[in-house]
């Protein structure tokens, strides 16, 4: 009777053994994870930036690859999204200050909002494009939002950030666009 007690003491304490290692294991971030993984999604910097067509608020319509020898601030942002408004008082800044020397597009994920009424409140002048089909939502592969690719003039991406920016980074990134 007592090694049939030892035996199963032995069995149990083996068994705590193997699921505290295997909970560990799980709760373990991989190697290869780094803080920058989310902004290595969609197009690689370096590469050249998708092309896409899509309308503004006003029925225009806007094609990416129209805008070859502009420097592009291409920004994907939602209407209830807290950091994208945050840092739409900044954009519109920058676009002021920066004139015809970067184009700020500004895409909307969700169209079928008051995206309108946003701009009104927002005060905004710069190009929203309205992705009504998650077409170039996707072809960008935008997980987290605000996003904000910075392409120079020849199409190519030099730079992605995610999350809100402030005016100073807008600024920091344009100014390194050829």
């Amino acid at each position: 009777m007592v090694k049939k007690v030892i035996a199963a003491v032995l069995l149990i304490s083996l068994l705590t053994v193997a699921i505290v290692q295997a909970v560990n294991k799980k709760a373990e971030k991989p190697e290869t994870a780094s803080p920058t993984a989310a902004a290595q999604n969609g197009p690689a910097i370096g590469a050249k930036a998708p092309d896409f067509e899509l309308k503004t608020l006003a029925g225009e319509t806007v094609k990416l690859s129209d805008l070859k020898g502009k420097k592009v601030m291409l920004n994907f942002w939602a209407t209830w999204c807290p950091p994208c408004k945050a840092e739409m008082p900044d954009m519109e800044q920058l676009h002021k200050e920066a004139g015809d020397d970067i184009t700020i597009l500004a895409v909307n994920i969700d169209p079928q909002l008051d995206v309108q009424g946003f701009v009104n409140e927002y005060k905004i002048t710069f190009p929203i494009l309205l992705d009504a089909e998650d077409a170039v939502n996707e072809k960008y592969q935008v997980l987290s939002i605000p996003s904000t690719y910075f392409i120079d003039s020849k199409g190519v991406i030099q730079n992605k950030f995610v999350g809100s920016m402030k005016l100073e980074e807008m600024k920091e990134f344009t100014s390194k666009l050829k």
